[in-house]
């Protein structure tokens, strides 16, 4: 790995991360958008109908990049 990431030095930054950083990660955002809302209070009797939801929540948030993009500018990376 260590030289396939030397040779794309020209186009590819490596920055290096704690080990587990759920601040840095807009992912973590992203499932956390969704448990609070599709998946807030939610009492499925199938594992299907929570698959419907976090399905739905997904949808939202791509419909919504300024969300998306809230969620990078929010970890203070740049993008």
């Amino acid at each position: 790995m260590t030289a396939y990431l030397r040779a794309q030095r020209s186009w590819l930054t490596v920055e290096r991360l704690p080990g587990y950083a759920p601040e840095l990660n807009p992912a973590e955002l992203v499932w956390g958008n969704v448990k609070g809302r599709e998946l807030a209070n939610l009492c499925a009797e199938h594992l299907g109908e929570v698959e419907q939801a976090v399905c739905a929540g997904l949808r939202r948030v791509r419909r919504a990049p300024t969300l998306a993009f809230a969620f990078l500018r929010h970890t203070g990376l740049s993008f």
